[in-house]
């Protein structure tokens, strides 16, 4: 049948097409479906753009969509988290797995070194500041995620890092419907932690590091055995022994446990800091209208724990959107939404101590957490209670005096947020062609947080307790005025807008501290005595904006766009503050044209392409605070002996200017075999230019760094999405889509040769993101110390490689970039009969992590008490001289420093999420009004596909760890049911 119509058609049809038809063909005589029952995909559809909807295929920008079937039912918290691997051309990376925490996205690259890179977001054709944990998924009715600058320019500086657009849903003309969703589920860690070694193993391991130690010129090898089976339980080493009373001294002179010799107790401190937690939503709505007006309501409930004691996140969210045609010429519409949430969240994301993800990964299982009597046993208060164990005896680097499972519950370490946004607008319509639109958008977040440390226990009975709170409260408008035309002749559309925008930006900030509680559970600051600090400032921003644009096609197959945008920002001085934006698109319908008709292979066919340019204000401070006040001469306030003074913080800078984007981009859009088909593939070029910079400087000059614009930065790749059904008939359908995009990011021009940022090296020809560290050489196998590659010059000037085991003399060398060079997904979703199934598998390609969560676990012996990773089983000795871990001792050898050791593969894959469920037939319910029943099981970051065992692969974007949070796995199960 295939051959038959090669022939007749004399069209070449690639061999997938052929599968395709093949399976349809199959499907059909099998199943015998009605003529329609292969139904044409649709292509055509609608896309939120900017301050506006499109056809996708008349679009002469680059848009991606994401619908709320691939959203509403992801069990996740924040919004950011449901997009990886959804859209090409977005790298997204989830630094932390606290509940409510937020991803980090990026479009088509790193846009800006000292500048934010982060996108604008846009709630219903309105810029949104409030906190993204403020928008329930639920509420979503689609994302559309712009990416160059045809479909960004309109917002001038706001989208120089591409637009992420949400939509919510709204009622829909009939019967009210009435939606109910409750799930509940649990969650654990995505990955593995680090395998360590047993308390044997550790025991025999640091009586050889003891031994290397003493071992010296003038202790022999006998007497450094000795010396360190004598003390190894004692201050000196350990300072417990697990074994018990009957082995005083379990380790012999030959580094073996004695006979007989076994641990009393094993308590790892990850089964008690970390738990499988509880997640639990509910969400309602109810919806509805009529010929003239619509109406959306909802209510939400979130409860999610974190896998770390003591985090979560609880959210209670409501909306109301009302829309109405008040009279044939004007239509208004108000959206009101409400959030409240709460965030426990103890430290976990920094090298403190008091990090709860480190703490239970540092303490090996040997040191209990409860109290025990030298035969094992428990020892117990008056009441017959545990004691928790503070570990005043462990060394230092095992955490001493510390023990988080017993301060936690009496600490607080809170977050409270309120996030209300209110937008409304009104409609006129003049003429049929001629449209004005006013709006008005308020987003005000007031934000709360308390961190208490209990008088009682723990580090906070030192100062009798100690309480934190601060409060900020964020203020933000937009008003917007816009007016369009639209007008068909002929052949001929025209579509013309035109109109002002003002925003206005008001932060302020207070916060206080005190120490010394007379009672016990008292944890607001009232209840303490002595002042410890208080602080607070305020800022404020403001951008005025107006904007053009222009579109024109004729005959539904020739299409132009040109826009431009001016943007007035309080940043800069007045010489500097206006920044003028444009963009120019263009695209051809080529399905269209007789001469592709007339192949019948082609259900859509379209080529565009884009050019343009967009500024970026948005100036970091090197913390990566926001700098309001780029352009004036800013102080600090001190207190000198109860006298004020003032010290420069930053010189003017008057000459600072806008930093600028410049966009290209060509796509290719085609759908075949009735848009069974669909694919796009599109080239980017990104440069940036004059960019926001903050200069360091000598500190004799009495400042670290003053921002200036300087250097070019450029983004280029490719990205590649295909949508296709391989099957469809009545009772079965199967869609397979994939996604994917290149990156090469590149600095092209710098004021200077290079510039040193910590772990990084900015220069030209290399990325903003390229490790400069010194390069592992290996362990010298004569001795087992470690060795870094040192590179010198002879006389004449030729390099010459050495090697080296002072760490201090290593050469700092490039070695690769932190980011992919490809990124994607594959997604897939079956529905036979009432059975549906979906599944979201995401990758990385390329990139190195620098793992240094993982140096804490491989300290050569210096770090007495701290546990051990496995590795260190492989530790050099005489008998094993050709390895990469150096001996043990108790002598610090710099080993564990930042070096390329510690640099790994960032190339990972994530089944991200995976949903079955099951539509109970209607006929069942129909009696009792229920027009929809599904049940459902889904799970959140299943499986992890990585090399490198215990790190999670999901890291910061400059692809370095900090004892993070980690992602977390998470399963739940739920029902849907629709009134």
């Amino acid at each position: 049948m295939i051959r038959e119509k090669l022939i007749n058609y004399k069209v070449l049809i690639p061999p997938v097409a052929a599968f395709f038809l093949g399976v349809t063909t199959i499907q059909g005589q099998n199943s015998k479906p009605e003529k329609d029952s292969i139904r044409e995909k649709e292509i055509d559809e609608v896309v939120v753009v900017a301050y506006g909807k499109a056809k996708r295929t008349s679009y002469t920008g680059s848009v991606a969509t994401i619908s709320s079937d691939k959203i509403n039912n992801r069990p996740v918290t924040n919004i950011t988290k449901a997009l990886e691997g959804q859209v090409p051309g977005i790298q997204t990376t989830s630094s932390s797995g606290q509940p409510g925490a937020t991803s980090t996205i990026r479009i088509r690259g790193i846009g800006s070194i000292s500048a934010s890179s982060d996108p604008l977001y846009v709630v219903d054709g309105i810029p949104f500041d409030g906190n993204l944990n403020a928008i329930s998924p639920n509420d979503i009715e689609s994302i559309s995620v712009l990416k160059d600058a045809t479909a960004s320019a309109l917002y001038g500086s706001r989208g120089a890092n591409g637009i992420i657009i949400i939509t919510t849903k709204s009622g829909k003309k009939g019967e009210a419907k009435v939606n109910f969703n409750i799930s509940q589920g649990f969650s654990g860690r995505a990955v593995k932690d680090y395998e360590q070694v047993s308390t044997d193993q550790y025991f025999q391991l640091y009586w050889e590091a003891m031994r290397n130690g003493y071992q010296s010129d003038k202790i022999s090898a006998q007497q450094a055995a000795q010396m360190a089976t004598d003390n190894i339980v004692s201050g000196a080493g350990l300072s417990i022994n697990p074994y018990g009373a009957n082995y005083p001294k379990p380790v012999g002179t030959d580094g073996k446990l004695l006979p007989g010799a076994k641990a009393l107790w094993n308590d790892d401190w990850r089964d008690i800091l970390q738990r499988v937690a509880s997640r639990n939503q509910v969400d309602l709505d109810i919806s509805g209208g009529s010929e003239k007006s619509n109406y959306f309501f909802s209510l939400g409930y979130l409860d999610d724990k974190g896998m770390a004691i003591e985090s979560g996140f609880k959210r209670y969210n409501t909306r109301l959107k009302l829309n109405s045609e008040v009279k044939k010429w004007l239509n208004v519409g108000v959206n009101l939404s409400y959030t409240n949430s709460i965030q426990q969240a103890p430290p976990s994301s920094d090298s403190k101590a008091s990090n709860i993800i480190q703490a239970a990964r540092v303490i090996p299982s040997f040191y209990p957490y409860y109290e025990r009597n030298p035969d094992g046993s428990y020892v117990l208060d008056a009441a017959g209670n545990k004691i928790y164990d503070f570990g005043k005896y462990r060394p230092t680097s095992a955490l001493q005096n510390q023990n988080a499972a017993a301060t936690l519950p009496l600490d607080k370490n809170e977050n409270k947020e309120d996030n209300f946004s209110g937008k409304g607008f009104l409609d006129f319509t003049f003429l049929p062609e001629l449209k004005f639109r006013s709006s008005f958008s308020v987003d005000l977040v007031n934000y709360n947080g308390h961190y208490y440390s209990n008088p009682l226990i723990g580090q906070g009975s030192e100062t009798n307790g100690s309480v934190t709170k601060s409060n900020s409260r964020t203020l933000s408008y937009t008003t917007s005025n816009i007016l369009t035309f639209d007008k068909k002749f002929g052949k001929h559309h025209f579509n013309i807008l035109g109109g002002q925008e003002f925003y206005k930006y008001d932060y302020q900030t207070i916060s206080g501290s005190r120490t010394q509680f007379s009672l016990p559970y008292y944890y607001e600051p009232d209840g303490a005595a002595l002042l410890g600090s208080f602080s607070g400032n305020s800022d404020k921003v403001s951008l005025l904006s107006f904007l053009g644009k222009v579109e024109y096609d004729f005959n539904n197959t020739y299409f132009l766009s040109v826009s431009g945008r001016a943007d007035g920002s309080s940043r800069f001085s007045p010489d500097n503050r206006w920044g003028k934006f444009w963009s120019v698109g263009g695209s051809w319908k080529i399905s269209n044209e007789e001469f592709i008709k007339n192949l019948n292979v082609f259900n859509q066919l379209t080529l565009r392409a884009s050019y343009g340019g967009q500024g970026n204000d948005k100036l970091l401070r090197p913390n990566g605070s926001p700098l309001y006040y780029a352009h004036q001469e800013l102080y600090r306030f001190y207190n000198n002996l109860g006298e004020a003074g003032t010290v420069l913080e930053k010189a003017a800078t008057a000459n600072v200017k806008w930093e600028t984007n410049l966009n290209l981009n060509v796509g290719l859009e085609f759908g075949i075999l009735k848009n069974r088909i669909k694919g796009n593939i599109e080239y980017f070029k990104r440069q940036s230019q004059d960019l926001l910079f903050n200069m360091p400087v000598a500190p004799s000059l009495g400042i670290s760094d003053f921002p200036a614009n300087i250097g070019t930065i450029q983004n280029t790749g490719f990205e590649f999405s295909l949508f296709t059904t391989p099957v469809k008939n009545d009772d079965f359908q199967w869609d397979l889509d994939i996604n994917l995009s290149t990156l090469n990011n590149k600095i092209t021009k710098l004021p200077k040769g290079s510039i040193v940022t910590g772990t990084k090296l900015l220069q030209e020809g290399g990325s903003v993101y390229d490790f400069y560290i010194p390069e592992w050489a290996g362990v010298d196998p004569a001795n087992g110390k470690p060795l870094w590659k040192t590179i010198t010059q002879d006389a004449n000037g030729n390099n010459i490689e050495g090697t080296t085991s002072e760490y201090s003399k290593a050469t700092r060398t490039l070695q690769g970039s932190a980011l992919p060079k490809v990124t994607g997904g594959v997604s897939t979703n079956i529905i036979y009969k009432n059975f549906d199934f979906s599944a979201l598998l995401t990758f990385k390609i390329g990139g190195k992590i620098l793992d240094t969560d993982y140096t804490s676990l491989l300290h050569n012996g210096s770090a007495g008490g701290r546990a051990w990773g496995v590795e260190m089983l492989n530790r050099w000795t005489p008998d094993n001289p050709y390895t990469d871990v150096p001996a043990l001792s108790t002598t610090t050898n710099n080993w564990t420093s930042t070096s390329s050791r510690f640099l790994y593969s960032g190339t990972y894959a994530r089944l991200k999420n995976v949903s079955l469920g099951y539509t109970l037939p209607s006929d069942y319910f129909e009696k009792i009004g229920l027009k929809k029943f599904r049940i459902y099981i889904q799970a959140e970051n299943l499986l992890t596909f990585y090399k490198h065992k215990g790190m999670d692969p999901e890291q910061a974007l400059d692809g370095t760890t900090y004892y993070r949070y980690p992602a977390m796995r998470t399963i739940t199960f739920g029902l849907q049911a629709t009134l």
